[in-house]
Order: structure tokens, then sequence, then C-alpha cells
């Protein structure tokens, strides 16, 4: 499919009242996951362009421009309600915060195993063990506050078990930026998926910093507040791919099209079939709101849309999908990675005095106040054992062991242990 063959109404003709706003809920006990996770993934779809409009009009001295801009968002606005309002009220922070990290793992494996660029699949490899972790920390605790088995929420379809565990994610800020992509030879798909991945993470960040101040128990604040700053590293790491020598307007444009890419590939993969519907709807306004962007570009910079988006036919539909082979292989060759500056290296290698163990020992002084190990120490303490998912052992032999949470595997040099590589 070719948005910009397709034929756009006005703006004014797709604003929604309250009623269309609302549409019925998905039932979270018949869900199918990945239903879940487009719902996610699309409500920080909409997020993200509806942060970077306002921010393009904060930096626009033209006063025509911000208004377009002004009418795109309200209409963004809505979408974002519409999407948000598809998850029941019956399901939990926690229980939604599984779909979160079952997204993060299985888009960022997806996009990783259909990236060209070296550079942006090593990004989305390192990122993925960590997410992967994360789900395992946040199941732990689910199955200790309400006794909920998160394999029922993702289906059988994404393991839980630990990754690089989560005390090895924290890293000194300067870390987390790497080398900006080449907009004008960079792959489509490449400018797709960094601007997909870096919106997908960002919405996880920001549904964290606002649960860190208002999840009802102590414990739960913790481990919210601690995972939350690693996705901030990786809302720096994602955001410091995209292309730099954008403009304002091609940057809208660009956002625009992967919004279109996205509503499509959802309509394409959808299994609910209400569901699809909306997603056909979204589509349809995306395309409205994809030409108004290329106006623009061609009125106030002159510039055709191929020069930012090549002739615009979609590539294959993303497909949200189980990916544990994929998880697996990169867990049992990179866990003892960690970043360092725009590249990537075995913590066996670093030397001493780098800012990682700087950083490390900073915030991670007293590892038994680090909320993500402390969560598994006190599942142990209750149960007798973690509470995991794994359709067979752990590929790392020294996170197999149930009884203990490991806090040392890539965080510190163990050249020698067993089962690491």
């Amino acid at each position: 499919m070719n948005p910009f063959n397709e034929k756009p109404r006005r703006i004014d003709d797709f604003l929604m009242d309250w009623k269309a706003m609302s549409p019925k809920p998905y039932d979270k006990h018949t869900v199918d996951p990945y239903t879940r996770t487009r719902v996610i993934l699309m409500n920080g779809t909409e997020f993200e362009n509806v942060w970077f409009t306002h921010q393009f009009s904060r930096n626009c001295a033209n006063g025509d421009v911000r208004r377009a801009l002004a009418l795109i968002r309200r209409s963004e606005q809505q979408q974002q309600k519409l999407i948000a309002a598809l998850k029941p009220d019956d399901e939990t922070m926690l229980e939604h915060t599984i779909g979160y990290e079952q997204l993060a793992v299985d888009l960022t494996a997806h996009l990783a195993k259909r990236e060209v660029d070296e550079h942006v699949k090593n990004a989305l490899n390192f990122a993925l063990l960590e997410d992967f972790d994360h789900l395992y920390r946040y199941a732990d605790l689910l199955d200790m506050e309400s006794g909920v088995h998160a394999e029922k929420l993702v289906g059988g379809y994404t393991e839980v078990m630990p990754g690089r565990p989560t005390i090895a994610h924290h890293r000194y800020p300067f870390d987390s930026i790497k080398a900006p992509i080449n907009g004008k030879t960079a792959d489509p798909m490449t400018k797709l998926c960094v601007g997909i991945i870096t919106a997908a993470e960002q919405q996880t960040m920001n549904y964290y910093m606002n649960i860190c101040a208002t999840y009802p128990n102590t414990p739960g604040r913790a481990l919210y507040r601690e995972i939350c700053m690693i996705e901030e590293q990786h809302v720096s790491q994602y955001g410091s791919l995209m292309d730099v020598n954008c403009t304002w307007l091609e940057n809208l444009l660009m956002h625009q099209y992967t919004e279109c890419y996205l509503y499509w590939s959802c309509y394409e993969t959808e299994t609910d079939e209400s569901i699809r519907r909306i997603w056909q709807h979204m589509l349809e306004m995306e395309i409205t709101h994809l030409h108004e962007a290329a106006k623009l570009l061609k009125m106030e910079e002159k510039k055709d849309y191929q020069q930012v988006v090549g002739e615009g036919t979609f590539p294959e539909p993303l497909r949200l999908e189980s990916n544990i082979d994929h998880v697996r292989s990169v867990l049992a060759d990179t866990v003892q990675l960690t970043a360092c500056r725009e590249s990537y290296t075995f913590v066996d290698k670093l030397e001493p005095d780098v800012d990682f163990f700087r950083y490390q020992n900073m915030v991670n002084r007293d590892v038994d106040n680090v909320a993500s190990h402390s969560v598994i120490a006190r599942h142990i303490a209750q149960h007798g054992q973690d509470y995991r998912f794994e359709l067979a052992p752990n590929p790392i032999e020294t996170l197999r062991n149930r009884k203990c949470d490991n806090v040392d595997v890539g965080r510190t040099k163990m050249r020698e242990m067993a089962g690491v590589r």
C-alpha cells in the first residue's frame, strides 16, 4: 500500500464526539495478547506525535503552520483517547504492565530480525535483553500481589525468565548516546524502525514515570522507579539514533508516515474484528494527516514527500508474534554486554576505572536496596523459588538457579564463570 495514492478527506470530517471516543474495551480474560500490545503500541505512537507537534509549535514562528499543527494535534489527541479507552477498567496496573513488557520484547525482537543496519540492530538486541528481564521482575511482583501468572497474560508466546539482570542495566548517561542514522542513505524500514521503537519505549517510560508515584505500595513504587530509570536510558539510546538532519517539517512528514504504516500493519494483522475496524478508521484519519504534512512541506520548504520517504509504498507489515528462539539466541551470545559510548563491549573487557563501574558504585552501592533484586528475593523467601515461565532451561547456566537471584551477570567480570560467554 502507498498512502500517498489514497484520497484524503478534510481533518474536520474526522473530529469526534464523546461517544465516538468511547469504544467498547477489550475483555482482559479473552483478549489475544497481541491485540493488547497493539493497543499499547498505538497509544504510545499517538503520544509521540502529540508531543512532537507541541515541540514543533513551540519552535515555530509561522502562525499558519502552528494552526495547522494544532488541528492535526487535536485530531490525534482524540485518536489517543479512543485507543486508551480500549483498556478495560478491571485490568490492573501490573497486568497492563505485563502487556507493556511483552510489547517491548516482541516488538524489539521483530524489528531486530528485519533490520539491515547493523548499528541499529545492535541497539535493538542490546535493549531487548533488558526489557526481557523487566518482564520477569514485574511478573514475580504480580504473582506475589495477586497470584496471577504472567504466562496467561502473554499467552505462552513470550517466556518469563531472567535476562541481563536489571541491576546491571544502570549505566552512566554518556553511554546511552549513539551515532544517528543518515536519513539520506538509510533504508526506509530503518527510518521507520527508529521512529517506532523510540515512540514505544517513550510510552513505557511515561507510563512508569506516573506509576512510580501512584502505585499503592512501597515495593511496587520502588520497582517502577528503578525500571523507569532504565527506560530513560532506552529512550535516550533510541532517540539518539534518529536522523538529526531532518527539518521540523520533514520530521512531521516522517511521523505521519510512520503512523500510517503502523495503523496499516495493525489492520493487516489484527484478529479482533471490532478492533480491526478501529485500526481501519485510524488509518483513514492518518492518511489525511499525512497529506496535510506533505502539503505543508511543499508549501513552506518547496520539497516533495519523496525527498523524505522515497516513493512511499509500505514495506511488509509489522507483526507482533512470538520470538522465543531469537531472544534465547541473543541472551546466550550477549548477556555480558554493556554499553560503552557509541558501541557495546563485554564487561570482562572494561578497564576498572570506566564510567560503568563508577556509576554502578553510585546507584547500586547496597545491593539489598535495589528493588529489582529485592522483588525476586522476596518471592523466593515467600514461595521457595522465583516465578518463571520457560520452555527450556535458561541458556545462561548461572541464571538457572530459581532459589537465588543473580546480581553479577552483565555487571561484573566473570571470564571463568560457567555458562557465560
